[in-house]
């Protein structure tokens, strides 16, 4: 019996390894050929053009996807994403009122690096305040989880909505471009900073990896076991919202994004330990991204961003998720 039950676990522990090595060489392509494909003048002149591009994409791909897979940690539910409680919305608020109050010709002599750090910061604080009411107190179904973000965004577009009547129409058009995530206009200082936020917020999610495994496990089991659960929760929700603050700042708000690459990864990688999920769920979103980018720019020669046919994509995989299980399901 012993015997039967190692040869399983060897068995499994092979096919994670073998899927994993195979999005990664297949993350590896798509970079290679982002990189050299089409190319038709100076090398040094594309490849860093082309390299601050990819460099966004790949931030965008592991704080998306590290921070839904922490986020579906501690909610137990596979469903819900960071975004969905109103990242988007609150983004396009804050755009909106400082072209209004400032206006645009202002806006552009500012440095990025500050509109960046403004951004980020006021994104986190609300997060961190948001989550902290929601799951630190009593338990909360998840009913009134989806209910407070729905609130959030209708509150946060509604507002949007009232100050966009009152601004200029031709600020209104730039404001409309920020609406949706693009890769295409990114200044290199914004790309150093969030990198270091980035790397620095997923080497100490990495770092908890096994303390995320017993998170996964309920509220009443992570205590039994030792772990600091209200301490545990905060650590996790500050992670979350560094990186959603982070890249809806850097590139733009990306809805269902998380919520794609980590339900693609729970369906492909028969484990449920964040060691193999959360290098799968990178390595799935550097997939999309930067394979759906190479798609849409050099073979169907489409100005389309990426973005919006991730969107549509994850939006389909929302709908099926609700309808496929239960919405208390989480991981096997």
């Amino acid at each position: 019996m012993l015997g039967l039950i190692n040869k399983q676990h060897y068995c499994a522990q092979n096919a994670i390894r073998s899927r994993l090595a195979g999005l990664a060489i297949i993350a590896c392509i798509s970079i290679i050929v982002f990189m050299t494909m089409g190319v038709k003048g100076q090398w040094g002149f594309v490849l860093p053009f082309r390299g601050s591009k990819l460099l966004a994409m790949m931030l965008v791909a592991i704080s998306i996807s590290v921070s839904s897979v922490l986020f579906h940690t501690i909610t137990h539910n596979r469903v819900l994403t960071p975004s969905i409680m109103g990242f988007d919305a609150l983004y396009v608020l804050i755009q909106a009122i400082t072209i209004f109050i400032f206006g645009m010709q202002a806006i552009n002599n500012w440095h990025p690096s500050s509109v960046f750090v403004i951004e980020t910061t006021i994104m986190t604080a609300f997060s961190v305040m948001l989550f902290k009411w929601v799951f630190t107190g009593a338990m909360r179904s998840l009913h009134l989880v989806i209910l407070v973000g729905i609130v959030f965004g209708l509150l946060f577009r509604s507002l949007s909505s009232f100050v966009l009547r009152m601004i200029d129409p031709n600020e209104f058009l730039i404001l409309q471009d920020r609406m949706f995530a693009s890769f295409n206009s990114i200044h290199l200082d914004l790309i150093a900073i969030a990198s270091l936020l980035i790397v620095v917020s997923t080497v100490l999610a990495w770092r908890q990896r096994h303390m995320f495994d017993v998170l996964a496990l309920g509220r009443q089991t992570s205590i039994n076991l030792g772990v600091p659960y209200g301490k545990a929760v905060m650590f996790t929700l500050l992670l979350i919202a560094v990186l959603v603050s982070v890249s809806t700042a850097l590139v733009g708000p990306v809805t269902f994004f998380g919520l794609l690459v980590s339900n693609l990864a729970y369906m492909l990688i028969p484990s449920s330990k964040h060691k193999h999920i959360l290098p799968a769920s990178i390595l799935i979103a550097v997939v999309f991204l930067v394979g759906g980018q190479t798609i849409l720019e050099r073979l169907l020669k489409l100005n389309t961003t990426i973005s919006v046919v991730i969107e549509l994509i994850g939006g389909l995989m929302f709908i099926y998720l609700i309808i496929r299980k239960p919405r208390n399901d989480y991981r096997s």
